[in-house]
């Protein structure tokens, strides 16, 4: 290991200044529309800038620096938060920039307190865990302009291995190396890494089995009125006759179907998905998507999991199920949902062939606002090879195949635009690297009733120990002498 160096060389705070500009262009590049293939890349090297921030002579000085370059990258790409909430976008884009300098802040601990080559075994694993608490699990969470969702477009191969998340770590893996090495050696990794992936998309990106084809149509409406809503699907069926399935967007009715919407559906022999209200108690409801066949009846709905916070967004979901459809098992998630792996991850787990989305975007949020949304079907696609219809209220709208490629598209605003496409089921998903930690899941409903029957011996078991004893009897006290090998000796996993 004679190439690690044996500390790292401390920047004056002129440099630290450069460093900042740099990791702030570097990531609105890699963010730009409509990037051309190597561009996303330029996101690792906004990390490995970033990293340069821990060399600076205090941890209070890296950190006010980190907090710098995440605002100039926060601020700018989310304009839409003062659209949305004016003034109290500012301690929100603060509170974004926190999580980049909380990394620099403890990089630098890590430089400067350990080694170089201690950095460069944990600064992967601090900025991956710092990326994941900041989008899944904290109250505020929010997972975009994560390193990953800027292979968006690109939609590499590493997405289906790696995940998300995954290649994130490989970024923060080069801007540990980049401090523990000299720069030609990174540079040297990048080019290695852009020349490679098209290789292994090719090699990989053609092994899904496809099981049937679903023929598909949208018609994108913000907040239409009660008799617009029959005169577009009326629309969509004229302008595409073959469409087995409608989607409308996420809050499209103010309540439960209605009895016109039924009607519609047996005359036209059509399925419908449509976003509305599905009530709680006199004062809570669900945001949900309500599934109706042609026969009039509903047959299937599915809440949103994750209300957005800020918003009168109705109750988390009691459950994620799929709906057992004519033409495969396909799940459905709301709207912000999908930004979420804990919610997605559960959907592919319970064998899920097709991803349907009923989104609502305001067009007063912006065009940006849209434009970043929609990053994360094409990620989604490609790291379960699932494909992703997602249908917005003003746009974008897309249908992406299980590579991640975007294989039709309604634009922002688009009012009353059409969106249609043919979509292959595969047999079903995979979970990339990143969320492999989960050994233990299954590839469809055959066990779903297992997964029932196991539930309610879990709660017998919990009873029972909350009582002093386990399911056969025994004293809770001799159980706890066996803790640690059951621990070690079985499989543990959850979502």
């Amino acid at each position: 290991m004679s190439f690690i160096k044996p500390v790292a060389s401390s920047v004056s705070w002129r440099t630290g200044i450069l460093f900042v500009l740099g990791a702030a262009a570097c990531f609105h590049l890699a963010y730009a529309p409509n990037p051309i293939a190597p561009v996303p890349w330029m996101v690792a090297v906004y990390l490995i800038l970033l990293a340069q921030l821990a060399r600076l002579e205090t941890t209070r000085l890296s950190f006010y620096f980190g907090l710098s370059t995440g605002l100039l990258c926060v601020a700018p790409q989310l304009v839409c938060f003062w659209n949305i909430f004016g003034m109290a976008a500012v301690p929100l884009w603060f509170v974004l920039a926190f999580w980049i300098a909380g990394f620099v802040a403890l990089a630098h601990v890590v430089l400067h307190r350990f080694s170089v080559k201690w950095a460069l075994v944990l600064i992967p694993f601090l900025w991956t865990g710092l990326e994941y608490f900041r989008s899944e699990l904290y109250y505020l969470r929010f997972s975009w302009m994560n390193v990953g969702y800027a292979f968006a477009e690109s939609h590499p191969i590493s997405l289906h291995v790696l995940g998300m998340y995954g290649v994130g770590f490989l970024a923060a893996v080069l801007a540990a190396f980049s401090l523990a090495t000299r720069w030609s050696y990174c540079v040297a990794l990048v080019a290695a890494l852009i020349i490679a992936d098209p290789f292994f998309k090719s090699n990989i990106a053609s092994t899904a089995i496809q099981k049937g084809t679903l023929r598909i149509a949208g018609v994108q409406m913000e907040f239409p009125a009660a008799d617009e809503i029959p005169i577009a699907l009326d629309q969509a069926v004229v302008r595409f006759p073959k469409a087995d399935l409608i989607v409308l967007s996420e809050y499209t009715l103010d309540g439960p179907v209605p009895e016109d919407l039924k009607n519609w559906c047996r005359r036209n022999h059509r399925y419908l998905i449509v976003g509305g209200k599905d009530p709680a108690s006199q004062q809570q409801f669900y945001d949900s998507a309500f599934v109706v066949a042609p026969t009039g009846e509903i047959v299937f709905k599915q809440a949103k999991s994750v209300p957005i916070r800020f918003f009168k967004d109705g109750l988390p979901a009691p459950k994620q199920e799929l709906w057992e459809s004519p033409w495969g098992r396909i799940g459905i998630c709301i709207c912000y949902d999908l930004s979420y792996t804990r919610v997605t991850d559960q959907l592919a787990k319970l064998g899920a062939q097709l991803l349907i989305v009923p989104t609502m975007d305001v067009a007063d949020w912006g065009r940006h606002q849209h434009e970043l949304h929609a990053l994360v079907a094409p990620v989604r696609a490609a790291e379960y090879h699932l494909p992703i219809f997602r249908l917005a209220s003003s746009g974008i709208s897309q249908a992406v195949d299980s590579t991640g490629r975007v294989v039709a598209r309604a634009d922002f605003p688009g009012q009353n635009e059409i969106l249609f496409a043919e979509l292959s089921l595969p047999e079903g998903g995979s979970l990339p690297l990143d969320r492999i930690a989960d050994q233990r899941w299954n590839h469809g409903a055959d066990n779903s009733g297992a997964c029932r029957r196991h539930q309610k011996k879990s709660t017998a078991q919990r009873a029972n120990i909350f009582a002093g004893k386990n399911a056969n009897g025994v004293r809770f006290k001799r159980c706890l002498k066996n803790f640690k090998f059951a621990c070690t000796a079985t499989p543990r996993g959850r979502p």
